[in-house]
């Protein structure tokens, strides 16, 4: 009877220990100020990007388009006054009538306006933003583009490219006796088809994993370091000798590193929140822009997933790099002995990121990495977002993480509970293993 009551006791002051040690950590990783400016400047940015197109609208002057001189294409009435201006011009436009017409078709987007002006005031225009860009067509075959940014997203030339080509069709079999409606209808067939997905969206699922393993890299990055640092800082304090001799080291190894995902936990959801607040309260403007749409539908058991491989990754290697911290007596040296374990973490990242991109992200290569713990929160997770895995694979990967986050804790506090007591020598692997033993 007594030593049960032992037993109890000593498990509830580890527990007590566990909870003191957890809530004063995660204060001090919360009011980190070089963690609170960072998450600042990222919402500051999304908030930038996810408020551009409404800003830019409001400052849109309905001027703008106004000052234009030309006269305006047939076919455009109802057009957005604050759309940007396209002029058309050239011989080969104002001598065929279906050129305007089909510009103002092709180019819902814009404001077409038919101009006969010269070139330099074409110039002049676009320089000064009265007139985002212009087609100058010699003929129906050769055309000039002018645009004043190039921008990379650009396919006015190819959409243009297409449209006379049509135009030209139409017109060869104008000559050739079918009448103007006889041609189009020609032209005018529409292939229509059904794509019946029995797997994954590969396309859509693609910013979704991108984003969960970018942000496990950043957080492991900028926590594990941060760990490492904390730790041998708190190794160059005496006060460390009683503190590691009356407090479990387990409790101040899991303390620690839990407190950590915590605030990285805490700091992602007040990025990726505000994120989705701002992106509700500007959905109207990114109605067209798929990509950014997407990354705020992301499915539920995604998004679960997400956060099962997020937090076992995130615990397995903040325990090594504490484990590490421990070892280190100059806080200089920290760099060089977290070494090995970011470039095994960067690996790892290296490995996912090329098969991501590759889109094979089913070879033999990640099928393996799935079940390596230090790999399987980014291989694992990618797979089963970008291919169809059957649900006992992924068990196996979740249980051969789990397993190996409470191992490598365990052995993490043996090795911080040496580590933090030697001082002036560099530990090697054979003192370290010895110490374990003896622990």
């Amino acid at each position: 009877m007594t030593e049960h009551r032992k037993t109890d006791g000593t498990a509830n002051s580890g527990i007590r220990q566990f909870g003191t040690i957890l809530k004063f950590e995660l204060k001090g990783c919360l009011t980190n100020k070089a963690n609170i400016i960072f998450t600042v400047i990222l919402i500051l940015i999304i908030a930038a990007v996810t408020f551009f197109p409404r800003v830019r609208q409001m400052f849109t002057s309905d001027s703008k388009t106004s000052e234009s001189s030309g006269v305006a294409a047939e076919g455009t009435p109802g057009t957005d006054s604050n759309a940007p201006v396209m002029l058309v011009g050239g011989e080969a436009a104002v001598e065929d009538s279906m050129i305007p017409e089909s510009f103002a078709s092709a180019f819902a987007g814009y404001q077409v306006v038919l101009t006969e002006q010269s070139t330099d005031e074409i110039r002049r225009q676009i320089l000064a933003e009265e007139a985002e860009c212009a087609f100058i067509l010699d003929s129906l075959t050769s055309y000039k583009y002018y645009v004043k940014d190039f921008a990379m997203q650009d396919t006015n030339t190819v959409i243009a490219d297409e449209l006379l080509q049509n135009v030209c069709t139409v017109s060869a079999m104008m000559r050739a006796g079918m009448t103007a409606q006889e041609a189009s209808s020609a032209l005018s067939y529409q292939i229509e088809h059904d794509i019946v997905n029995l797997g994954k969206d590969q396309v859509q699922n693609f910013f979704y994993t991108y984003i969960m393993i970018f942000a496990l890299y950043m957080v492991i990055l900028l926590y594990g370091q941060m760990i490492a640092t904390n730790v041998a800082t708190e190794k160059s304090s005496r006060a460390m000798e009683l503190l590691i001799t009356s407090a479990k080291p387990v409790s101040m190894m899991f303390g620690k590193v839990l407190a950590s995902c915590l605030a990285g936990l805490t700091q992602l959801v007040a990025v990726f929140g505000s994120g989705l607040l701002f992106f509700r309260m500007n959905q109207e403007y990114w109605v067209d822009n798929r990509l950014i749409s997407s990354v705020f539908d992301m499915p539920v058991w995604l998004f679960v997933y997400m956060l099962i491989f997020f937090v076992l990754g995130f615990l397995i290697y903040a325990f090594l790099y504490g484990a590490i911290g421990s070892t280190v007596s100059k806080l200089e040296d920290i760099n060089s002995a977290v070494m090995p374990v970011t470039m095994l973490f960067i690996a790892a990242f290296v490995i996912t990121m090329m098969s991501l991109a590759d889109g094979s992200v089913d070879s033999l290569m990640m099928k393996v990495c799935s079940y390596v713990p230090f790999t399987s929160p980014m291989a694992m997770f990618t797979r089963l977002a970008m291919s169809t895995v059957s649900f006992y694979e992924i068990a196996v990967s979740i249980a051969i993480l789990i397993l190996s986050a409470v191992a490598v804790g365990v052995i993490s506090a043996k090795i911080y509970r040496v580590g933090v007591l030697l001082y002036g020598t560099k530990m090697k692997i054979g003192t370290i293993l010895k110490a374990i033993k003896k622990a």
